[in-house]
């Protein structure tokens, strides 16, 4: 276990390595922090020139990346080129909100396609099963932003204009230490998440179950006079649910990411809506933060699955 997991932390150093230089690259050629300048009246040549020298501009595109590597060893990722805040504190302000935002979305979704992928399997080829495979179908082809502003329209715009209780639209303005206005804006956005994530997540589930309760030794559990219900959560269940780890340990690295366009929808202040903000403008240090977090997490988070595998099925072994 121990070498499989020092074997395992040195990969990962090489790799964050590779995608940081990818995403230095990437980021850098998209966009120029200057171009907002290039018809400014206020500001001459000289200025902007001055300016460009300022925030390290004019540096060869190889010094540039050391130098930020150089300051996120050491657990700074510079100051916003707009704001003048520390890249650091940005993201410390808006990921609690995230955070809050997309672990509510992962629970409810969670629970919510076990049951379903669970009760469709168990109900093969029957009306419950069609029913859940077509909402499912419907609900993982539909784009995020439609059913976000379908939501929006429904349960906001014609429910005030029904004279009926209403949900908000924009978080900019709740009171934070208000839980009852902290649900009454989360509702919106974690409706439209879970009923994406729901149906991709139902569907794997499903589909694992249908698989394992095919196999010889489900049928010998049944064979022994096992209740259902020991057969599908005792044997079955933990078997069927790798796929379940698996996605679950990929996504969890992006909840910290947040959900842009969901975020921007309903004018959630998370780290998807930094992110997109910031990636307009060309300020390179944030959209860098932003990266660099969910890489790590990522590559963090992978071998947190590959580890908790050995857990869910004890077969597998680190080697």
């Amino acid at each position: 276990m121990w070498s499989y997991l020092a074997r395992r932390a040195i990969q990962a150093i090489f790799t964050l390595l590779i995608i940081t230089v990818l995403c230095f690259i990437l980021t850098r050629l998209s966009a120029d922090p200057m171009a907002q300048y290039a018809t400014s009246q206020r500001m001459s040549a000289e200025d902007r020139e001055a300016l460009r020298e300022r925030l390290g501009l004019n540096d060869p595109l190889p010094v540039q990346y050391l130098k930020w590597l150089g300051l996120a060893l050491q657990g700074e990722l510079g100051n916003s080129f707009f704001s003048k805040q520390p890249v650091s504190l940005m993201i410390s302000q808006r990921l609690p909100n995230t955070l809050i935002l997309m672990v509510t979305a992962e629970i409810i979704t969670v629970s919510l396609a076990l049951v379903l992928g669970i009760l469709s399997a168990v109900k093969q080829y029957s009306t419950v099963d069609n029913i859940i495979t077509a909402l499912s179908f419907i609900g993982f082809s539909m784009p995020i932003f439609f059913i976000a502003l379908g939501l929006m329209l429904i349960f906001s715009v014609q429910f005030k204009e029904w004279g009926l209780p209403y949900l908000p639209t924009g978080a900019d303005i709740w009171d934070k230490k208000d839980p009852v206005e902290l649900l009454k804006h989360l509702i919106l956005p974690v409706s439209a998440l879970v009923i994406i994530l729901t149906a991709g997540y139902a569907r794997y589930i499903r589909t694992s179950m249908l698989e394992v309760l095919g196999l010889d030794y489900v049928r010998t559990a049944r064979a022994k006079g096992l209740t259902s219900r020991a057969v599908l959560f005792k044997h079955a269940l933990r078997n069927a649910a790798l796929p379940l780890v698996t996605i679950i340990g990929l996504d969890i690295p992006f909840l910290i990411g947040g959900a842009l366009v969901t975020e921007q929808v309903y004018a959630w202040p998370g780290m998807g809506r930094l992110f997109w903000e910031y990636a307009q403008r060309g300020d390179f240090p944030v959209v860098l933060g932003i990266l660099l977090i969910i890489s790590t997490a990522v590559v963090i988070f992978t071998i947190i699955t590959d580890v908790v595998y050995t857990f869910v099925d004890p077969r597998i072994r680190l080697g």
